[in-house]
Formats: structure tokens, C-alpha cells, sequence
């Protein structure tokens, strides 16, 4: 293909992905044909290619495109700093509302400055510089305020690199002023631009500084000069000043040292909410589901990869044999472990939305629970080769995980609203099927959440919002509690490994606070435990 052919395809693929992205309720087949003014083939041809890639996602409901998760995993993946933006919002905000401005957050991008977000002023003549915009370090607010906290020899080193161009008649274009200035912008706590980038525009900025020193971004106010005087500018130094020092004391510094106590994290890309961990002793690796940005994970011991993604939340995900058993929306499906999908059709207890899959046993057979709407609790049964449920144990509530024991024959399920672990006898050990309370965790110790079985006869699960797990003995005391450097885990897998038996852990981030945040940085990521003493594999 010619140069030219391959950038006119890379326009036409952008020119669509800015339309879907333009709009906040998506862009329908019709609305692009007669928008983008590609033919047909053209544009089903960009948009397959769009959706394969992760980039656009089809809404099934309203029929439209959108922009794709994978945007978010790119955003995430380029900035180091994911909760930076969450943790400005509010300042932003409030210096609009303080100046009647535009303010801005911008963040170190090379020899530049890049604005990260903006918060939009009240004036119709106003400040209007665009997301993602790189502009020069040496004659911006923000870039001189981040210069001014940077280490000594860093600083001297981008200084060196910058190229002193004139924008405007004040932009400064000597290193050396450019130094005395910096020294001054440090001592008083912001920074000035003086018309410096652009004629009749003025701004005031101010670092954020995370709790371990290091200068993480900007904060800034810009406007018309003729309403933001220097004299004014003086005044409002201060409020940015103290409105960055907020920003910073939510971000979690790198002096930060997580007692891993045996727990580390093994991937680098936080889920949302990750879910459904599922060992294959067969593949030796690890599948799990970020729900929330509907994907389906794969760790093999040295990497984390996508190999599915989806188009609705996960509610569901086992392992059965080969495959994956994915709910995901309405839609059932099995998933192999290239991540190629299969949708499960039919009217058999697969597809019923009231029955939801708990656990495979050792033979491969499905367990689940049904919930009916005349119900209080539930029933707890396996799904038949004939793709009937078969109603083996009734309990008073619901049940949201289960595993079953070594021999196949009795289970263990929770009850996250009581606390309760139940041990359900089988007619088979029991004479009759039987549910027995084993234990209860009081709500102040936190959620009861996944499930796990080891060697020992030993029942691990997580407690979330308790930053812990907990393993109950057979007799249904907690003999081991283990703490974790995140608030709610939400899965468990236990997995036998040539350096001994481990857990898998998978946590929730996306509901827990900005502080909480600053304090549990590797709340989404999948974490590994080590397991000693009377820990210990699986049964097999």
C-alpha cells in the first residue's frame, strides 16, 4: 500500500473515532454514513477494525457506537498518576467558582506541560486552551511551578534541553532570568505568566506536591489580562498555593512502603473491579474479569493480558473443563483460552437470569443457586447434563460464593448479608441433604467475600472492607487471619505452584475513596499471597 493510501485510511479511522467520541449518546450506522461521508463498505469496514480493537464498543440496547474501554486501559497505562484528575476535580472546580476563570491541571510531559483537565470560566470572553496540549516549560505558569519544586539536577538537565523561543514580546528567552525566577516562584509557592505565551492572557499556577516531596502536577487560572491584573494575580497566588497543597496531601507518595507480609501485586494495570479468579492447573495460569471495563484476564505466572473483551458488566465467570462460563448482561457464554466466544442459545438453566453459577466440582459439573422472586432465600443445586437444575439444599438467604470439599460430596457457601458460613451435607454423607451453620463473622469485621478450599480442609475467604482473610478451621474457628494492603478483595483462588501453594487475590477500586486510595495503592490489582505453615495446595 502507498504512503499515501495508508494515511488517507489512518484520517478516515480518526475522523470516525472523533465523531463517536464528539457525542455523549453515541453515533448510530445511519448517523455515520451521513456524517462521515464514507461509503458503506468503507465505514463497516473501519468500524469492525475499531470494535476488534477494543476502541469502539457497539451498544446492543440503543444500537449505537461508542468509544471502547480500551481508551481508558490507554489513558491509565500513559499516566502513572490515575487519581490525580480525581483528586483536583473539586479544586478546580472551586477556583472557577472563586476567580470566574478557567482553571487547569497539568502535568510534566517530557520538556513540556500538558493539560490534563480544565474546568471552563463563567465569562464569554475567556481562557479556552485545549485538553491534551503540550506547551513550553519555560514561559508557562504551570510549567515554571513545577520547575521550581523539581529536584536540583533534573531541573538543570530539562533546562538544558528547552529551546528559549519568543512566543510573545514578554516570554523570557535567557536561562539564567528564567533561574531567578524559578527561585522566587519557589519562595512565595506559584508562579506567574506575564502575557508570556500569548498576548493579553495571563496566569497564575501552583505545584502539587505528593506527601513524599515530589512534585506531581499544576494547578492554574488563566484569563484575559485586563481582568486578571498582577496585582490580582498576587492575591490569588495564595489560594492556588493552598488549593495544590490539598490536591497533594490525597495522593499517595512514593516514601509509601506497603508491609507486603508475603502479598504483592502481580500485575501493573489495576481493574476497576476485579472478580472470578480461576486457576487451570491444566495451562498453569490464572483467568480473572475486570467487571466494571468488561474484560476477561489471563496471568501466567510472569504476564497479565486481556484475551476477551466484552461488551456488558460481568456478573459471573468459572472455569469448566476448557472454557470459561462468562455471564455478561443478559448474554451466556463460554469463553476459550484464546479468547474466542461462544453465546450459549436456549431456554436451559445456562441462560436463566434468576440462577446464577457458584462453583464447578472436581468432575465438572456446574453448581448454582436459584433466586425466585416468592422467595426469601434460595436453592442450591447442580445443573444437569441435560441443562436442568436440580434443587439439592433450600437456604433462608442468599448465597454469592461456594466451593465444594475435596471428595466432591458436601460444599461450602456464604452469606455476605449475615456473615454466615454454611457447610452443606449431602444426602449421600448426611442421610439427607442438610445446611449447617459453620460460622459467622460479626459486620464490623467486614464482608464475607470469595471462597477457597485448601489442603487441609482449611476455608479461606476475603473480608471486604475489613483489609483482611480469614481461614476457618473444619471445627469453624478463624485460625488464621491475614492482612492485605487493600480494602475490599472480592475473589479467591488457591493455586499449586512449584515454590509452594498460593492465593490469588482480586479487589474492588472503583467504589473506594480518593484517601482510601492514597493508602491502598494497589486496591484493583491482582495480588498474590504466599502461603506457610499449615497453609498449604489444593486438593486434587
Amino acid at each position: 500500500m502507498a504512503v499515501g493510501e495508508g494515511t488517507a485510511s489512518l484520517d478516515k479511522a480518526l475522523c470516525v473515532l472523533e465523531l463517536i467520541g464528539g457525542t455523549a449518546d453515541g453515533m448510530s450506522n445511519a448517523g455515520l454514513l451521513e456524517v462521515a461521508g464514507l461509503p458503506k463498505t468503507t465505514l463497516y469496514r473501519i468500524l469492525a477494525t475499531l470494535v476488534e480493537r477494543g476502541l469502539v464498543r457497539r451498544d446492543p440496547v440503543k444500537r449505537v457506537y461508542r468509544l471502547g474501554f480500551r481508551y481508558l486501559e490507554l489513558v491509565r497505562n500513559a499516566y502513572l498518576q490515575p487519581d490525580l484528575v480525581a483528586a483536583a476535580s473539586v479544586e478546580l472546580r472551586s477556583l472557577r467558582d472563586l476567580t470566574g476563570e478557567t482553571a487547569y491541571l497539568a502535568v510534566l510531559d517530557g520538556a513540556s506541560v500538558m493539560s490534563l483537565e480544565r474546568c471552563d470560566g463563567a465569562h464569554s470572553k475567556r481562557s479556552s486552551a485545549a485538553l491534551g496540549q503540550s506547551k513550553p516549560l519555560h514561559c508557562t505558569g504551570q510549567g515554571k511551578a513545577i520547575l521550581s519544586h523539581l529536584p536540583a539536577d533534573d531541573r538543570d538537565a530539562l533546562l538544558r534541553t528547552i529551546s528559549y523561543d519568543a512566543l510573545t514580546r514578554h516570554t523570557i528567552t535567557d536561562r539564567r532570568r528564567l533561574q531567578i525566577e524559578l527561585g522566587i516562584t519557589a519562595a512565595r509557592g506559584y508562579a506567574i505568566d506575564d502575557e508570556e505565551v500569548v498576548e493579553g492572557v495571563r496566569c497564575v499556577a501552583a505545584p502539587i506536591i505528593d506527601p513524599a516531596g515530589k512534585v506531581r502536577g499544576a494547578l492554574s487560572v488563566a484569563g484575559p489580562a485586563y481582568r486578571l491584573s498582577l496585582a490580582r494575580l498576587e492575591l490569588l497566588g495564595p489560594e492556588l498555593a493552598e488549593a495544590g497543597r490539598r490536591v497533594g496531601s490525597q495522593l499517595a507518595g512514593n516514601r509509601t512502603r506497603i508491609d507486603s507480609d508475603g502479598i504483592e501485586p502481580v500485575c501493573q494495570n489495576w481493574a476497576f473491579h476485579g472478580a472470578f479468579p480461576c486457576w487451570s492447573a491444566q495451562h498453569g495460569c490464572l483467568y480473572w474479569a475486570d467487571t466494571m471495563a468488561p474484560a476477561i484476564r489471563c496471568f501466567d505466572g510472569r504476564h497479565d493480558r486481556i484475551i476477551a473483551r466484552l461488551e456488558n458488566p460481568v456478573a459471573a465467570m468459572h472455569l469448566c473443563g476448557e472454557r470459561l462460563f462468562v455471564a455478561s448482561g443478559s448474554e451466556r457464554m463460554w469463553v476459550s483460552p484464546k479468547g474466542e466466544i461462544e453465546h450459549i442459545d436456549g431456554t436451559s438453566a445456562w441462560t436463566d437470569p434468576s440462577i446464577t453459577v457458584l462453583c464447578v466440582d472436581h468432575g465438572q459439573r456446574a453448581w448454582a443457586c436459584l433466586r425466585s422472586g416468592d422467595e426469601a432465600g434460595c436453592r442450591v443445586g447442580p445443573i444437569l447434563d441435560d441443562g436442568r437444575f436440580m434443587t439439592e439444599w433450600r437456604i433462608g438467604e442468599p448465597v454469592e460464593a461456594m466451593v465444594m470439599t475435596g471428595d466432591g460430596t458436601d460444599a461450602y457457601a456464604i452469606a455476605p448479608d449475615s456473615g454466615t458460613l454454611y457447610l452443606l451435607k449431602s444426602a449421600e454423607t448426611a442421610g439427607n441433604a442438610a445446611v449447617r451453620r459453620v460460622a459467622s463473622m460479626p459486620k464490623g469485621s467486614g464482608r464475607l467475600s470469595g471462597l477457597a478450599l485448601d489442603a487441609q480442609g482449611g476455608v479461606w475467604t476475603g473480608l471486604k472492607d475489613g483489609w483482611s482473610l480469614v481461614r476457618f478451621a473444619e471445627d469453624g474457628n478463624v485460625d488464621t487471619l491475614k492482612s492485605l494492603p487493600v480494602a475490599a478483595p472480592t475473589g479467591i483462588a488457591i493455586a499449586a505452584l512449584p515454590d509452594g501453594p498460593v492465593l490469588y487475590v482480586t479487589s474492588d477500586r472503583h467504589l473506594q475513596s480518593l484517601e482510601l486510595l492514597g493508602s491502598a495503592p494497589w486496591s484493583g490489582m491482582l495480588l498474590r499471597v504466599r502461603l506457610t505453615g499449615h497453609d498449604s495446595a489444593p486438593r486434587s
